[in-house]
């Protein structure tokens, strides 16, 4: 499948097409989205640019919204055929803001939606 990864030092000539491995099958509690958009936000442009340190190869872009395609055994919030946007924080779902930084954060400290597919854990979503 093809995927966007930064490669080298800082700016918008780091950004590099690639073609890699499917993601593979969902696992418990997780969700195969096949994803149709992304959204470039202010976050996304400061990553492209080197000006947030990341590390190299990481695919960009904190937001993805596609239609899941899979589900792993223990889901029952989502179906096949389901569309689903991510949380740019996923690891805060509701209450008082859950301070962790950007390390989970998709695009930032983890891979992000630059690419075809991607298998995450539904409480994402």
């Amino acid at each position: 499948m093809k995927a966007i990864k930064l490669k080298g030092s800082g700016g918008l000539d780091r950004l590099t097409v690639v073609e890699m491995d499917e993601p593979g099958s969902p696992q418990e509690g997780e969700i195969l989205v096949r994803l149709h958009a992304s959204s470039l936000n202010y976050h996304d442009y400061l990553v492209a640019l080197g000006m947030i340190s990341t590390t190299d190869g990481l695919i960009p872009l904190t937001d993805g919204a596609g239609v899941v395609e899979r589900i792993g055994q223990g889901v029952s919030e989502f179906a096949v055929g389901d569309h689903v946007v991510s949380c740019f924080f996923p690891e805060w779902q509701n209450g008082e803001p859950v301070s962790s930084g950007f390390a989970k954060t998709p695009g930032d400290g983890l891979d992000g939606y630059a690419r075809e597919r991607v298998v995450r854990p539904a409480r994402r979503y």
